[in-house]
């Protein structure tokens, strides 16, 4: 029996409650807590209401033991063996041994880095992983033949960005185990060489990291730390430095409501619309903060809050008002790809929920043209999906049918 199971069940005994009573409180289906109690698999929203029906964090309901193997799938491996061997080479009683004799000025780097950063914000997640490689090996040769100690603290520098930039791309394609290592070593060269700013959005991307995997309380706690260390003064603030200090308040509202702490999740939010106020546009520079970061990202990421409480109208009466309407979208410019795309899968999720499931289907069509590689490595749209072949009982569309395959489920 799986940890998960047995924290449910007793939770729930401890709260003199029956299977039928904890559903109710819930908004569940009796038959939906029978499956968590007997080691079925449920979906994370589902463990946020129970948490929110027992009284509890949902950090609490997780197993501890030892996590099942992951299967992953047939091929992966060989696609990042050049990946993996570039982040972490063997280590010996010496540094790591560096066979190039030569190497690209910093510069040359520095500008690899900011290519690939605008190909993963392109969905073409392939070519970034045939670049980092090559990037990360160039800046330890960087840093291992600088000449003197200015040069090195420079080289460090650009090693740091370009482990973040690995640590990003391998959280999207779920090699954790990687990412949180690319992370780590990004944010110690980064305070190695005393470029705190450029740590603290490794930060951002640690928090990011932790929240997939659940771990909500270290996420919140990180962020919050974090957060309250750069917190800069709104009067003389560089953009920079308002999106790095709103994307971090950004993480803690998040996991906090994740976690069934709504009350931290919400002073998290106002802090983060005053920090989005302050900017005139979505901001995005990769060399000073995690993504892009104004007023459209702050509304969009309290929409998603309405999403994870399993609020579907509320969602779809914000959806295209306000800050992420129309108007505002020309006042304040796009944020980045990965965050609209994710706001508007909260809505396609939303018209699921309601049994709208054409009006779910045009969202995931929509973002499917934008961002077709985005989509498939989201389980929530997956799970949108199999809601939808689960619901209808009329013949599937042929856009319906397409959208499964697309996205491997069964139609």
């Amino acid at each position: 029996m799986s940890s998960l199971q047995e924290n449910v069940r007793n939770h729930r005994r401890r709260a003199g409650m029956s299977q039928e009573q904890l559903a109710e409180a819930a908004g569940l289906s009796v038959g939906v807590i029978r499956k968590v109690e007997q080691g079925g698999n449920v979906q994370v929203e589902t463990l946020h209401m129970l948490a929110r029906a027992l009284g509890t964090t949902t950090s609490s309901l997780f197993a501890t033991e030892a996590p099942e193997p992951i299967h992953v799938n047939a091929g992966d491996g060989p696609k990042l063996s050049e990946l993996r061997r570039a982040l972490m080479p063997p280590i010996g009683l010496r540094e790591v041994l560096v066979e190039a004799e030569q190497v690209p000025t910093l510069a040359v780097i520095q500008h690899d880095i900011d290519d690939s950063h605008a190909l993963y914000h392109s969905d073409r997640y392939d070519s970034v992983a045939k670049r980092l490689p090559g990037i990360l090996l160039n800046a330890e040769a960087a840093v291992s033949l600088a000449e003197d100690d200015d040069a090195r603290q420079k080289a460090i520098v650009v090693r740091a960005s370009a482990f973040l930039l690995t640590g990003k791309y391998l959280t999207q394609v779920r090699r954790y185990d990687m990412a949180y290592h690319a992370l780590s070593l990004g944010i110690r060269d980064a305070r190695e060489a005393g470029e705190k700013h450029i740590a603290a959005t490794g930060v951002v991307g640690m928090g990011w990291l932790l929240l997939r995997q659940d771990r909500f309380d270290e996420a919140e706690r990180l962020a919050t730390v974090t957060a309250a260390e750069i917190e800069p003064r709104i009067s003389s603030a560089t953009p920079g430095q308002l999106a790095l200090w709103g994307e971090l308040l950004q993480r803690v509202a998040s996991a906090a409501m994740r976690n069934n702490r709504p009350d931290v999740a919400k002073q998290a939010r106002r802090m983060t619309a005053t920090a989005a106020s302050a900017l005139d546009a979505e901001h995005v520079n990769f060399r000073e903060h995690w993504t892009t970061f104004g007023p459209v990202t702050a509304e969009a990421k309290a929409i998603e809050d309405l999403a994870l409480i399993g609020d579907a109208r509320g969602v779809l009466r914000r959806a295209d008002d306000g800050p992420v309407g129309q108007k505002a979208l020309k006042r304040f410019g796009r944020p980045s790809a990965n965050n609209w795309d994710r706001h508007r899968l909260d809505v396609a999720k939303a018209h699921a929920t309601l049994g709208s499931h054409q009006d779910s289907m045009d969202e995931l069509n929509t973002i499917r043209r934008s961002s077709p590689e985005w989509l498939k490595h989201q389980a929530m749209a997956r799970y949108v999906m199999l809601d939808i072949l689960g619901r209808r009982k009329r013949t599937l569309t042929q856009d319906m049918r397409e959208m499964a395959s697309h996205l491997g489920v069964a139609g």
